[in-house]
């Protein structure tokens, strides 16, 4: 019997205490040891690699305007509720997975302190699925265009033949 442990046999005792003295022993081999068993545990994966997507050279348009355009009030009016267009060099077109559209709207505030009236620009802007843009949308912008007022499509998403996204450049049409 064991003076420590009075109601464990000896033998057993042995059991626990040998492999005990050699892990505090050589730490660095009971490291190795686990580490290797975990790696063999692992399942080996088959990495097969695709080849990498290179999307087309798009071109964005709004009726027949791209970004940069200067368009008139009337003009906008027509625009804001017509599709968005991608169309590659080839003239294939790519149906729009999503966009962000944002209106900078001008407007007329009085200045507290001096009591003038300044002109200010406010935003308005969404994510969309589906263009052209919802008629909530149409109708509330559609009459109301000002001189240096913006219309923005960005973050716009298409879809080519093999579902594959990717992004078109943006569009931004200023009214002069």
């Amino acid at each position: 019997m064991s003076k420590r442990f009075p109601h464990y046999d000896r033998r057993f005792i042995n059991l626990i205490m040998i492999p005990m003295k050699i892990v505090l022993k050589y730490p660095l081999l009971f490291y190795l040891v686990f580490a290797v068993s975990a790696v063999l545990a692992q399942d080996k994966e088959i990495i097969t690699k695709e080849p990498k997507f290179k999307p087309p050279v798009v071109k964005t348009y709004l009726g027949i305007n791209q970004n940069g355009a200067s368009v008139t009030k009337e003009e906008a009016s027509q625009l804001i509720g017509l599709p968005l267009k991608i169309v590659d060099d080839k003239n294939n077109t790519y149906p729009v997975d999503s966009y962000q559209f944002l209106y900078r709207r001008k407007s007329a505030v009085r200045n507290d302190n001096t009591g003038k009236k300044e002109t200010v620009f406010t935003i308005v802007a969404d994510r969309f699925f589906a263009t052209p843009l919802p008629k909530i949308w149409i109708e509330n912008t559609k009459d109301q265009f000002q001189t240096d007022e913006q219309l923005y499509f960005f973050d716009i998403v298409v879809k080519d033949k093999e579902g594959r996204k990717f992004f078109a450049p943006e569009l931004k049409i200023t009214i002069k």
